[in-house]
């Protein structure tokens, strides 16, 4: 781990730079935010930031998308007490669902699935994925949800890259991400490359052992 006074030093985000850097090809996505989730330090202080904005009396249901979603979506509704609401890829559930084709940040079109019936109206649910690049995933969700007469009380990833379609996010809704707007973690995110990248070291992010 960094050698830092982590209850000091959590507003600057240094659970960023445990992200790991793509290493396997240009189809996989540019870094691996999970490696930060191996550590139970950088893992929390991550869900501590994520949650800032929000409480458990605004909140019902916490929905996260599949699949890196899920991680840190059930994680934010169990500190919440929340139940946790699944959003599949297409082809995957096996109930009545509602569905919505979506561009995803590869080009691609693709299906997002939710089950039908999965709450009552007017159920305020907070949405959460790990990244959001151009936008079309976390739409999706949000018609999914106001389809079946549901109220997105915000929305959370670990970064929010800037452009015209997150920019009316904000404008919007209720917004949590790791990564602060406006800073130069922003930036770098924003052209796909973190500083920290050049000297990631995969044990940094080890799990802590011998502490009982």
């Amino acid at each position: 781990m960094p050698d830092i006074d982590i209850h000091n030093d959590r507003n600057h985000r240094w659970y960023l730079s445990l992200m790991a850097p793509r290493s396997r090809g240009e189809k996989y996505a540019w870094l691996d935010p999970s490696s930060a989730y191996v550590n139970a330090r950088s893992f929390n202080a991550m869900l501590d930031d994520l949650l800032e904005p929000f409480s458990e009396q605004e909140v019902d249901v916490v929905a996260g998308y599949d699949a890196a979603g899920f991680v840190l979506g059930a994680g934010m509704a169990t500190r919440l007490g929340k139940g946790f609401l699944a959003i599949r890829k297409g082809g995957k559930i096996p109930v009545d669902y509602d569905a919505v084709s979506m561009c995803n940040y590869s080009g691609q079109t693709q299906e997002m699935e939710m089950r039908k019936p999965a709450f009552a109206k007017a159920t305020r649910v907070l949405l959460v994925d790990q990244w959001i690049e151009t936008g079309g995933t976390m739409t999706s969700g949000i018609q999914l949800v106001e389809r079946q007469g549901g109220i997105v009380a915000g929305i959370a990833a670990v970064c929010i890259e800037d452009n015209d379609a997150t920019r009316e996010m904000y404008k919007r809704y209720k917004m949590a991400s790791c990564v602060v707007p406006g800073s130069k973690m922003q930036v770098q995110c924003n052209a796909q490359t973190l500083d920290s990248f050049k000297t990631f070291k995969p044990e940094l992010c080890f799990p802590d052992i011998g502490f009982g």
